[in-house]
This record gives structure tokens, C-alpha cells and sequence, in this order.
């Protein structure tokens, strides 16, 4: 068997075969253990950056690594070498397996290579573009910005690309490999007249490749970027207290992300630091509350394949019509609550150790028109785009800033407004859902999610829902 990552390692002087695997994984298990397993990574990334109508910035970087995870017990031992020479990689396996040692000894099994999804076919790889293509979409993206209104003052576009590639054995005999493209266009504006200036961003992406510009295009993103930009100019302060807040489809689901899709990770109930330990099989939302985090969705930012332990990527049902039926899992908690694991174990990259983290976080659609939804509201705030946010994931009180908010009067939208915030409890927020609409809409392409130090892509998503009290 003369396995190999492909193409980086081609005609290269440390090709990884499963001879090569086997031998490492027996010297990070010399010391005792459970298990182990090897997270070799190839990345490969580039940045475009357009601003002023000139090419502001290029950038490139190639990275290259092994991971040696070792568990024994509760025990984990982790080490990385940016290295393929056999003689680094057996020295990082030995320092994985002296940090979780333990009584068990445990064989290799002999390698079986898995079958696994394709979520994300490509058509047209963005690396096999030429840098010309990606300019010009910049390029048309600043001008519609700039045509969109003479107020538009400044115009940024941005275009970044990834390939990942990873291969994994572990001890249990497991081999997995997969190929993961990340596109990301955004464009940012600012608007001025006379002494007021606003910004307004957009952008999106994924898990595609140029033909993703077929039907998104550049034009697009600069024209609601600006429109939202012209919008804000004319904004008034916000109201204060406690309101009746309508969130709009796509965007607001990184409410739903940060306040609430980390309670159900299941690193924080296993440590009973979350609102929800213990809970599940009970109550914790409102009946029209469903709730799934899906790695397979087509070609979206947070899917997966494969995690990066090797489970498949999967959509898991979190909350059902308001009651808490699992949480999200990698291969240590899922031991410790005797469930399969449920393919949300992720890492940054080779430098990291796996846990839990969400894939594509979406509330499902329910049955009331967004009109209708807008119409219910005497008084209150509906908010159309966040930025960011600051969340306690042992108790779920967040603080959320918006881009783009208006005024509801009377059940009509009227006034933008500025300088809202959010401040709430997630899980309380989920209690108090009254309305949900039936315009379900991914919020997909721009997010990143940071846990403890590592960054992972991810999508979000909701259709309008409407909360009855959250303090503006």
C-alpha cells in the first residue's frame, strides 16, 4: 500500500504511507495509551486586497505539518512538527505519547481507507485561475460601489482563497484524506455627507470555486454594501430598555451561533460549564425553536467531509420544537456520554488538538409570514445585519452590535438607527420566540468561529423571528 497526500508530496524525498503511519503511531503508543491518532496537513492560501482603485495588497503562504494526538483515559497528549522528515515525526510522536501515557498497550490495526461524502465539488479551482480574473472581480466590484451613490467615500474589496488537505490515520486502523477549497469575497464602503459617515459591508462565499461568481457576483456584494452604507447616514440613536426585537433572515443567525451553539458543544457539558448540562430530554427553548448543526450542506463555509478526526460530516438535530435532544461531539465527549461521535470535531490546523465546534448552525423555518411577523410589532427594533458580539458560554448573556437596525412603529419598519446593541441571555432568548417565519436564509460565505484560541469557518443561518423582549 504506498498511500500518499497528494500533490505537495509528489516525487518529494518523505512520501506518508501507511508503513510510515504505522511506525508512528507505534512510537507515540511505546509509552502506553488508549489510542492515537496522526492529522497530517497541507494549506495553501492567498489574499487579494483592492483599495483606493488600486491593488493594494498580495499575499501568499504555503503551511505544511504533522499533529500526534495520544489519549489515555482523560489524558491527551499533543505535539506538532512543521517537518516531514521521518526522524522529526518520530521525535513529535514520542513527545505526544510521554505527555499521555498509561497502562494500556494497544496494537495497530492495519489501515483501511474510508469512503467518505463530497460536499463540495468544484468546477473551476480558484488556484488554477489566473490572478488577473480575481483583480478584474475586485475591480468590478469598486466600480459598482462607487456608482451606486456619490456619497460612497471609500471603497475596499477583498478576495481570499484556501485549499486544505488533509490526511489522518489512526491506531484503530481509520485512514481518512480530503481536499477542502474556502473562498471569501467581501467588499466594505464607507459613506460620507457632510460630517456624518457610515460603513456597510458584504460579502459571502464558501466552499467553491470561480463559478460561485456566476450567480454571486461582485456587483452584487459592492451594491449592498452600499446600500446599507447610504442607509445608516441618515440613522437616529437608538431607543433604551427592554423591546420587542424582529431578527432578520440570514444574519441574525450569528446571534443564535454565538449565544446559544456553544452551550451544545459537548466539551462544555461534559465539564459542566454550560446552561445546558444535564438538560437534555428537557425543555429549554420555545416549541417553535428548531435547531440543527449541519456539516453536509452543499458546498457551504463550515461543511465537512470529514471532521478532523476522521468522522464523517453529519446534521445533527440539537433542539427539537424546544426540547434539548444532543449535543454537538467529538471522539472524548462522545466517549464520555457513550454516544457516537457526531463529526463536529475540528481544529485550526496540524497545531492544534480537536474539540467540538459547530459546522453550519441554521434554526429551522416555521409557519408565519415575515409580514406578518413585522405587522405584530407595536414598538420595538428590527435588526438586519450584526457585527460582533461578546458571549458568557457558562451562562449565555451576550452583549450584540448591529450594522443595520431600523425602528418598527405601528407594525411598519421606519427610522435606521445607531449605535444599537443587544444585550440578552440565549437560552432565555430561545423562551421568549414568539413568531417564526417561513423564509428560511443562510447566512453564508464571511464567518469564522474562535474557541479557545483556534479559528474554524463556519455558516449560519435563521428565517425571521420575532422575540418578544430584549434589552436595546
Amino acid at each position: 500500500m504506498a498511500q500518499q497526500i497528494a500533490p505537495f508530496l509528489e516525487g518529494g524525498e518523505s512520501p506518508i504511507d501507511a508503513a510510515i503511519a504505522r511506525r508512528l503511531l507505534s512510537e507515540a503508543l511505546s509509552q502506553g495509551g488508549d489510542s492515537a491518532d496522526l492529522y497530517f496537513e497541507y494549506r495553501s492560501t492567498a489574499d487579494y486586497l483592492f483599495e483606493e482603485e488600486r491593488v493594494k495588497t498580495l499575499g501568499a503562504g504555503i503551511t505544511l505539518g504533522l499533529g500526534v494526538r495520544v489519549m489515555s483515559g482523560d489524558a491527551t497528549g499533543y505535539a506538532y512538527c512543521e517537518s516531514l522528515d521521518e526522524s522529526v515525526m518520530r521525535r513529535t510522536a514520542k513527545m505526544a505519547g510521554q505527555i499521555a501515557s498509561g497502562q494500556n498497550i494497544v496494537g495497530i490495526q492495519s489501515f483501511t481507507s474510508a469512503k467518505i461524502p463530497s460536499h463540495y465539488p468544484v468546477s473551476q479551482n480558484s488556484f488554477d485561475t489566473l490572478a488577473s480574473e480575481k483583480l478584474a472581480l475586485l475591480r468590478r466590484a469598486d466600480a459598482a460601489a462607487r456608482k451606486f451613490d456619490s456619497k460612497i467615500s471609500k471603497v475596499q474589496c477583498s478576495f481570499s482563497e484556501e485549499i486544505r488537505e488533509i490526511l489522518l490515520f489512526t491506531s484503530g486502523g481509520a485512514m481518512f484524506s480530503d481536499i477542502q477549497p474556502l473562498v471569501r469575497f467581501g467588499v466594505s464602503v464607507v459613506a460620507q455627507d457632510g460630517n456624518h459617515r457610515q460603513t456597510g459591508s458584504s460579502g459571502g462565499g464558501g466552499r467553491v470555486g470561480m463559478e460561485f461568481f456566476h450567480t454571486h457576483t461582485p456587483e452584487s456584494y459592492a451594491t449592498e454594501a452600499a446600500r446599507i452604507a447610504i442607509a445608516m447616514l441618515d440613522a437616529k440613536e437608538a431607543p433604551a430598555g427592554p423591546m420587542e426585537v424582529v431578527l432578520a433572515a440570514g444574519d441574525s443567525g450569528i446571534l443564535l451561533h454565538e449565544a446559544i451553539g456553544h452551550g451544545l458543544e459537548a466539551d462544555f457539558n461534559r465539564k459542566e460549564t454550560s446552561n445546558y448540562s444535564g438538560r437534555l430530554g428537557t425543555r429549554v427553548a420555545s416549541e417553535l425553536c428548531t435547531i440543527i448543526d449541519d456539516g453536509t450542506v452543499s458546498q457551504s463555509r463550515g461543511s465537512i467531509n470529514v471532521d478532523d478526526e476522521g468522522n464523517v460530516g453529519t446534521s445533527n438535530l440539537l433542539i427539537e420544537k424546544g426540547i434539548l435532544r444532543s449535543y454537538m461531539h467529538d471522539s472524548l465527549s462522545a466517549k464520555h456520554f457513550k454516544v457516537p461521535p457526531s463529526g463536529n470535531g475540528r481544529r485550526q490546523s496540524f497545531r492544534h488538538s480537536p474539540m467540538p465546534r459547530m459546522t453550519n448552525t441554521y434554526l429551522v423555518a416555521g409557519t408565519h409570514d415575515p409580514e406578518e411577523i413585522i405587522r405584530s410589532v407595536k414598538r420595538g427594533v428590527f435588526a438586519n445585519r450584526f457585527s460582533g458580539g461578546q458571549v458568557n458560554i457558562s451562562n449565555g448573556d451576550f452583549v450584540f452590535s448591529l450594522t443595520e437596525s431600523y425602528l418598527i412603529e405601528d407594525g411598519k419598519i421606519t427610522a435606521p438607527l445607531k449605535g444599537v446593541n443587544l444585550i440578552g441571555n440565549g437560552p432565555n432568548v430561545l423562551t421568549q420566540v414568539s413568531m417564526v417565519g417561513t423564509d428560511f436564509k443562510a447566512s453564508d460565505g464571511m464567518w469564522t468561529c474562535g474557541k479557545e484560541g483556534q479559528s474554524v469557518p463556519v455558516g449560519v443561518g435563521t428565517p425571521t423571528l420575532k422575540i418578544e423582549s430584549i434589552t436595546v
